[in-house]
């Protein structure tokens, strides 16, 4: 049966980036899943009260991982075919290459490994749609599952937030199988509130 899902993300969680790497790994391994990656701004949780929202500032791309999300939901939204690269690499510049992902040719250079139009996909960018969407989006998780962090995975009316501590390395069965064992929980398991390990393994 093909499994239904959401998972959230935001290129500056290295969390995040973990488990997204297991769900594109797996799918791209074969795994029959349906799954939604959704945008959840860390910067936009973490607003003070009476600061303005991410998306009203002057210059939300000066917003630290806005600008890898507009371009990322762009691609997602435009380029779905792609997705999955530039969604590998947006991470990989934050966490493999230790760049700053609010510099616009950092983005640009994470667009072009992923084989993109950088030019095209920074042009929607500039016309603001991936702004917006990122707002409706992250809004949406709050309201229907209360997210407050990445990542989270949405399946049914179970939200739960996981940390994987390893990555799947291009193993697509190790992929699957770490994913699966996540959704048995979600969805299996709905007794169980919080599992947390109290020391990080060595």
């Amino acid at each position: 049966m093909t499994r239904t899902f959401a998972i959230t993300f935001d290129y500056l969680c290295p969390f995040a980036r973990n488990a997204n790497e297991h769900v594109l790994d797996a799918l791209a391994g074969g795994a029959d899943w349906n799954v939604e990656f959704l945008p959840y701004s860390l910067a936009q949780g973490h607003i003070e009260e009476g600061d303005p929202d991410v998306w009203d500032r002057d210059d939300p791309y000066d917003v630290s991982g806005v600008l890898a999300f507009a371009a990322g939901l762009t691609v997602r939204d435009h380029w779905p075919e792609h997705f999955a690269d530039a969604h590998r690499e947006l991470f990989a510049a934050r966490h493999d290459r230790g760049e700053d992902i609010t510099d616009r040719a950092v983005v640009r250079a994470a667009l072009d490994r992923a084989g993109l139009d950088a030019d095209a996909v920074l042009e929607i960018v500039d016309d603001g749609e991936p702004l917006t969407t990122l707002h409706k989006e992250h809004e949406r998780g709050v309201r229907d599952h209360e997210v407050w962090g990445v990542p989270t995975f949405i399946a049914g009316d179970r939200a739960v937030f996981v940390r994987l501590m390893n990555r799947p390395d291009g193993d697509g069965e190790l992929a699957r199988e770490t994913i699966e064992r996540v959704l048995d929980l979600v969805v299996g398991f709905p007794e169980l509130h919080e599992f947390k390990q109290t020391d990080l393994p060595v």
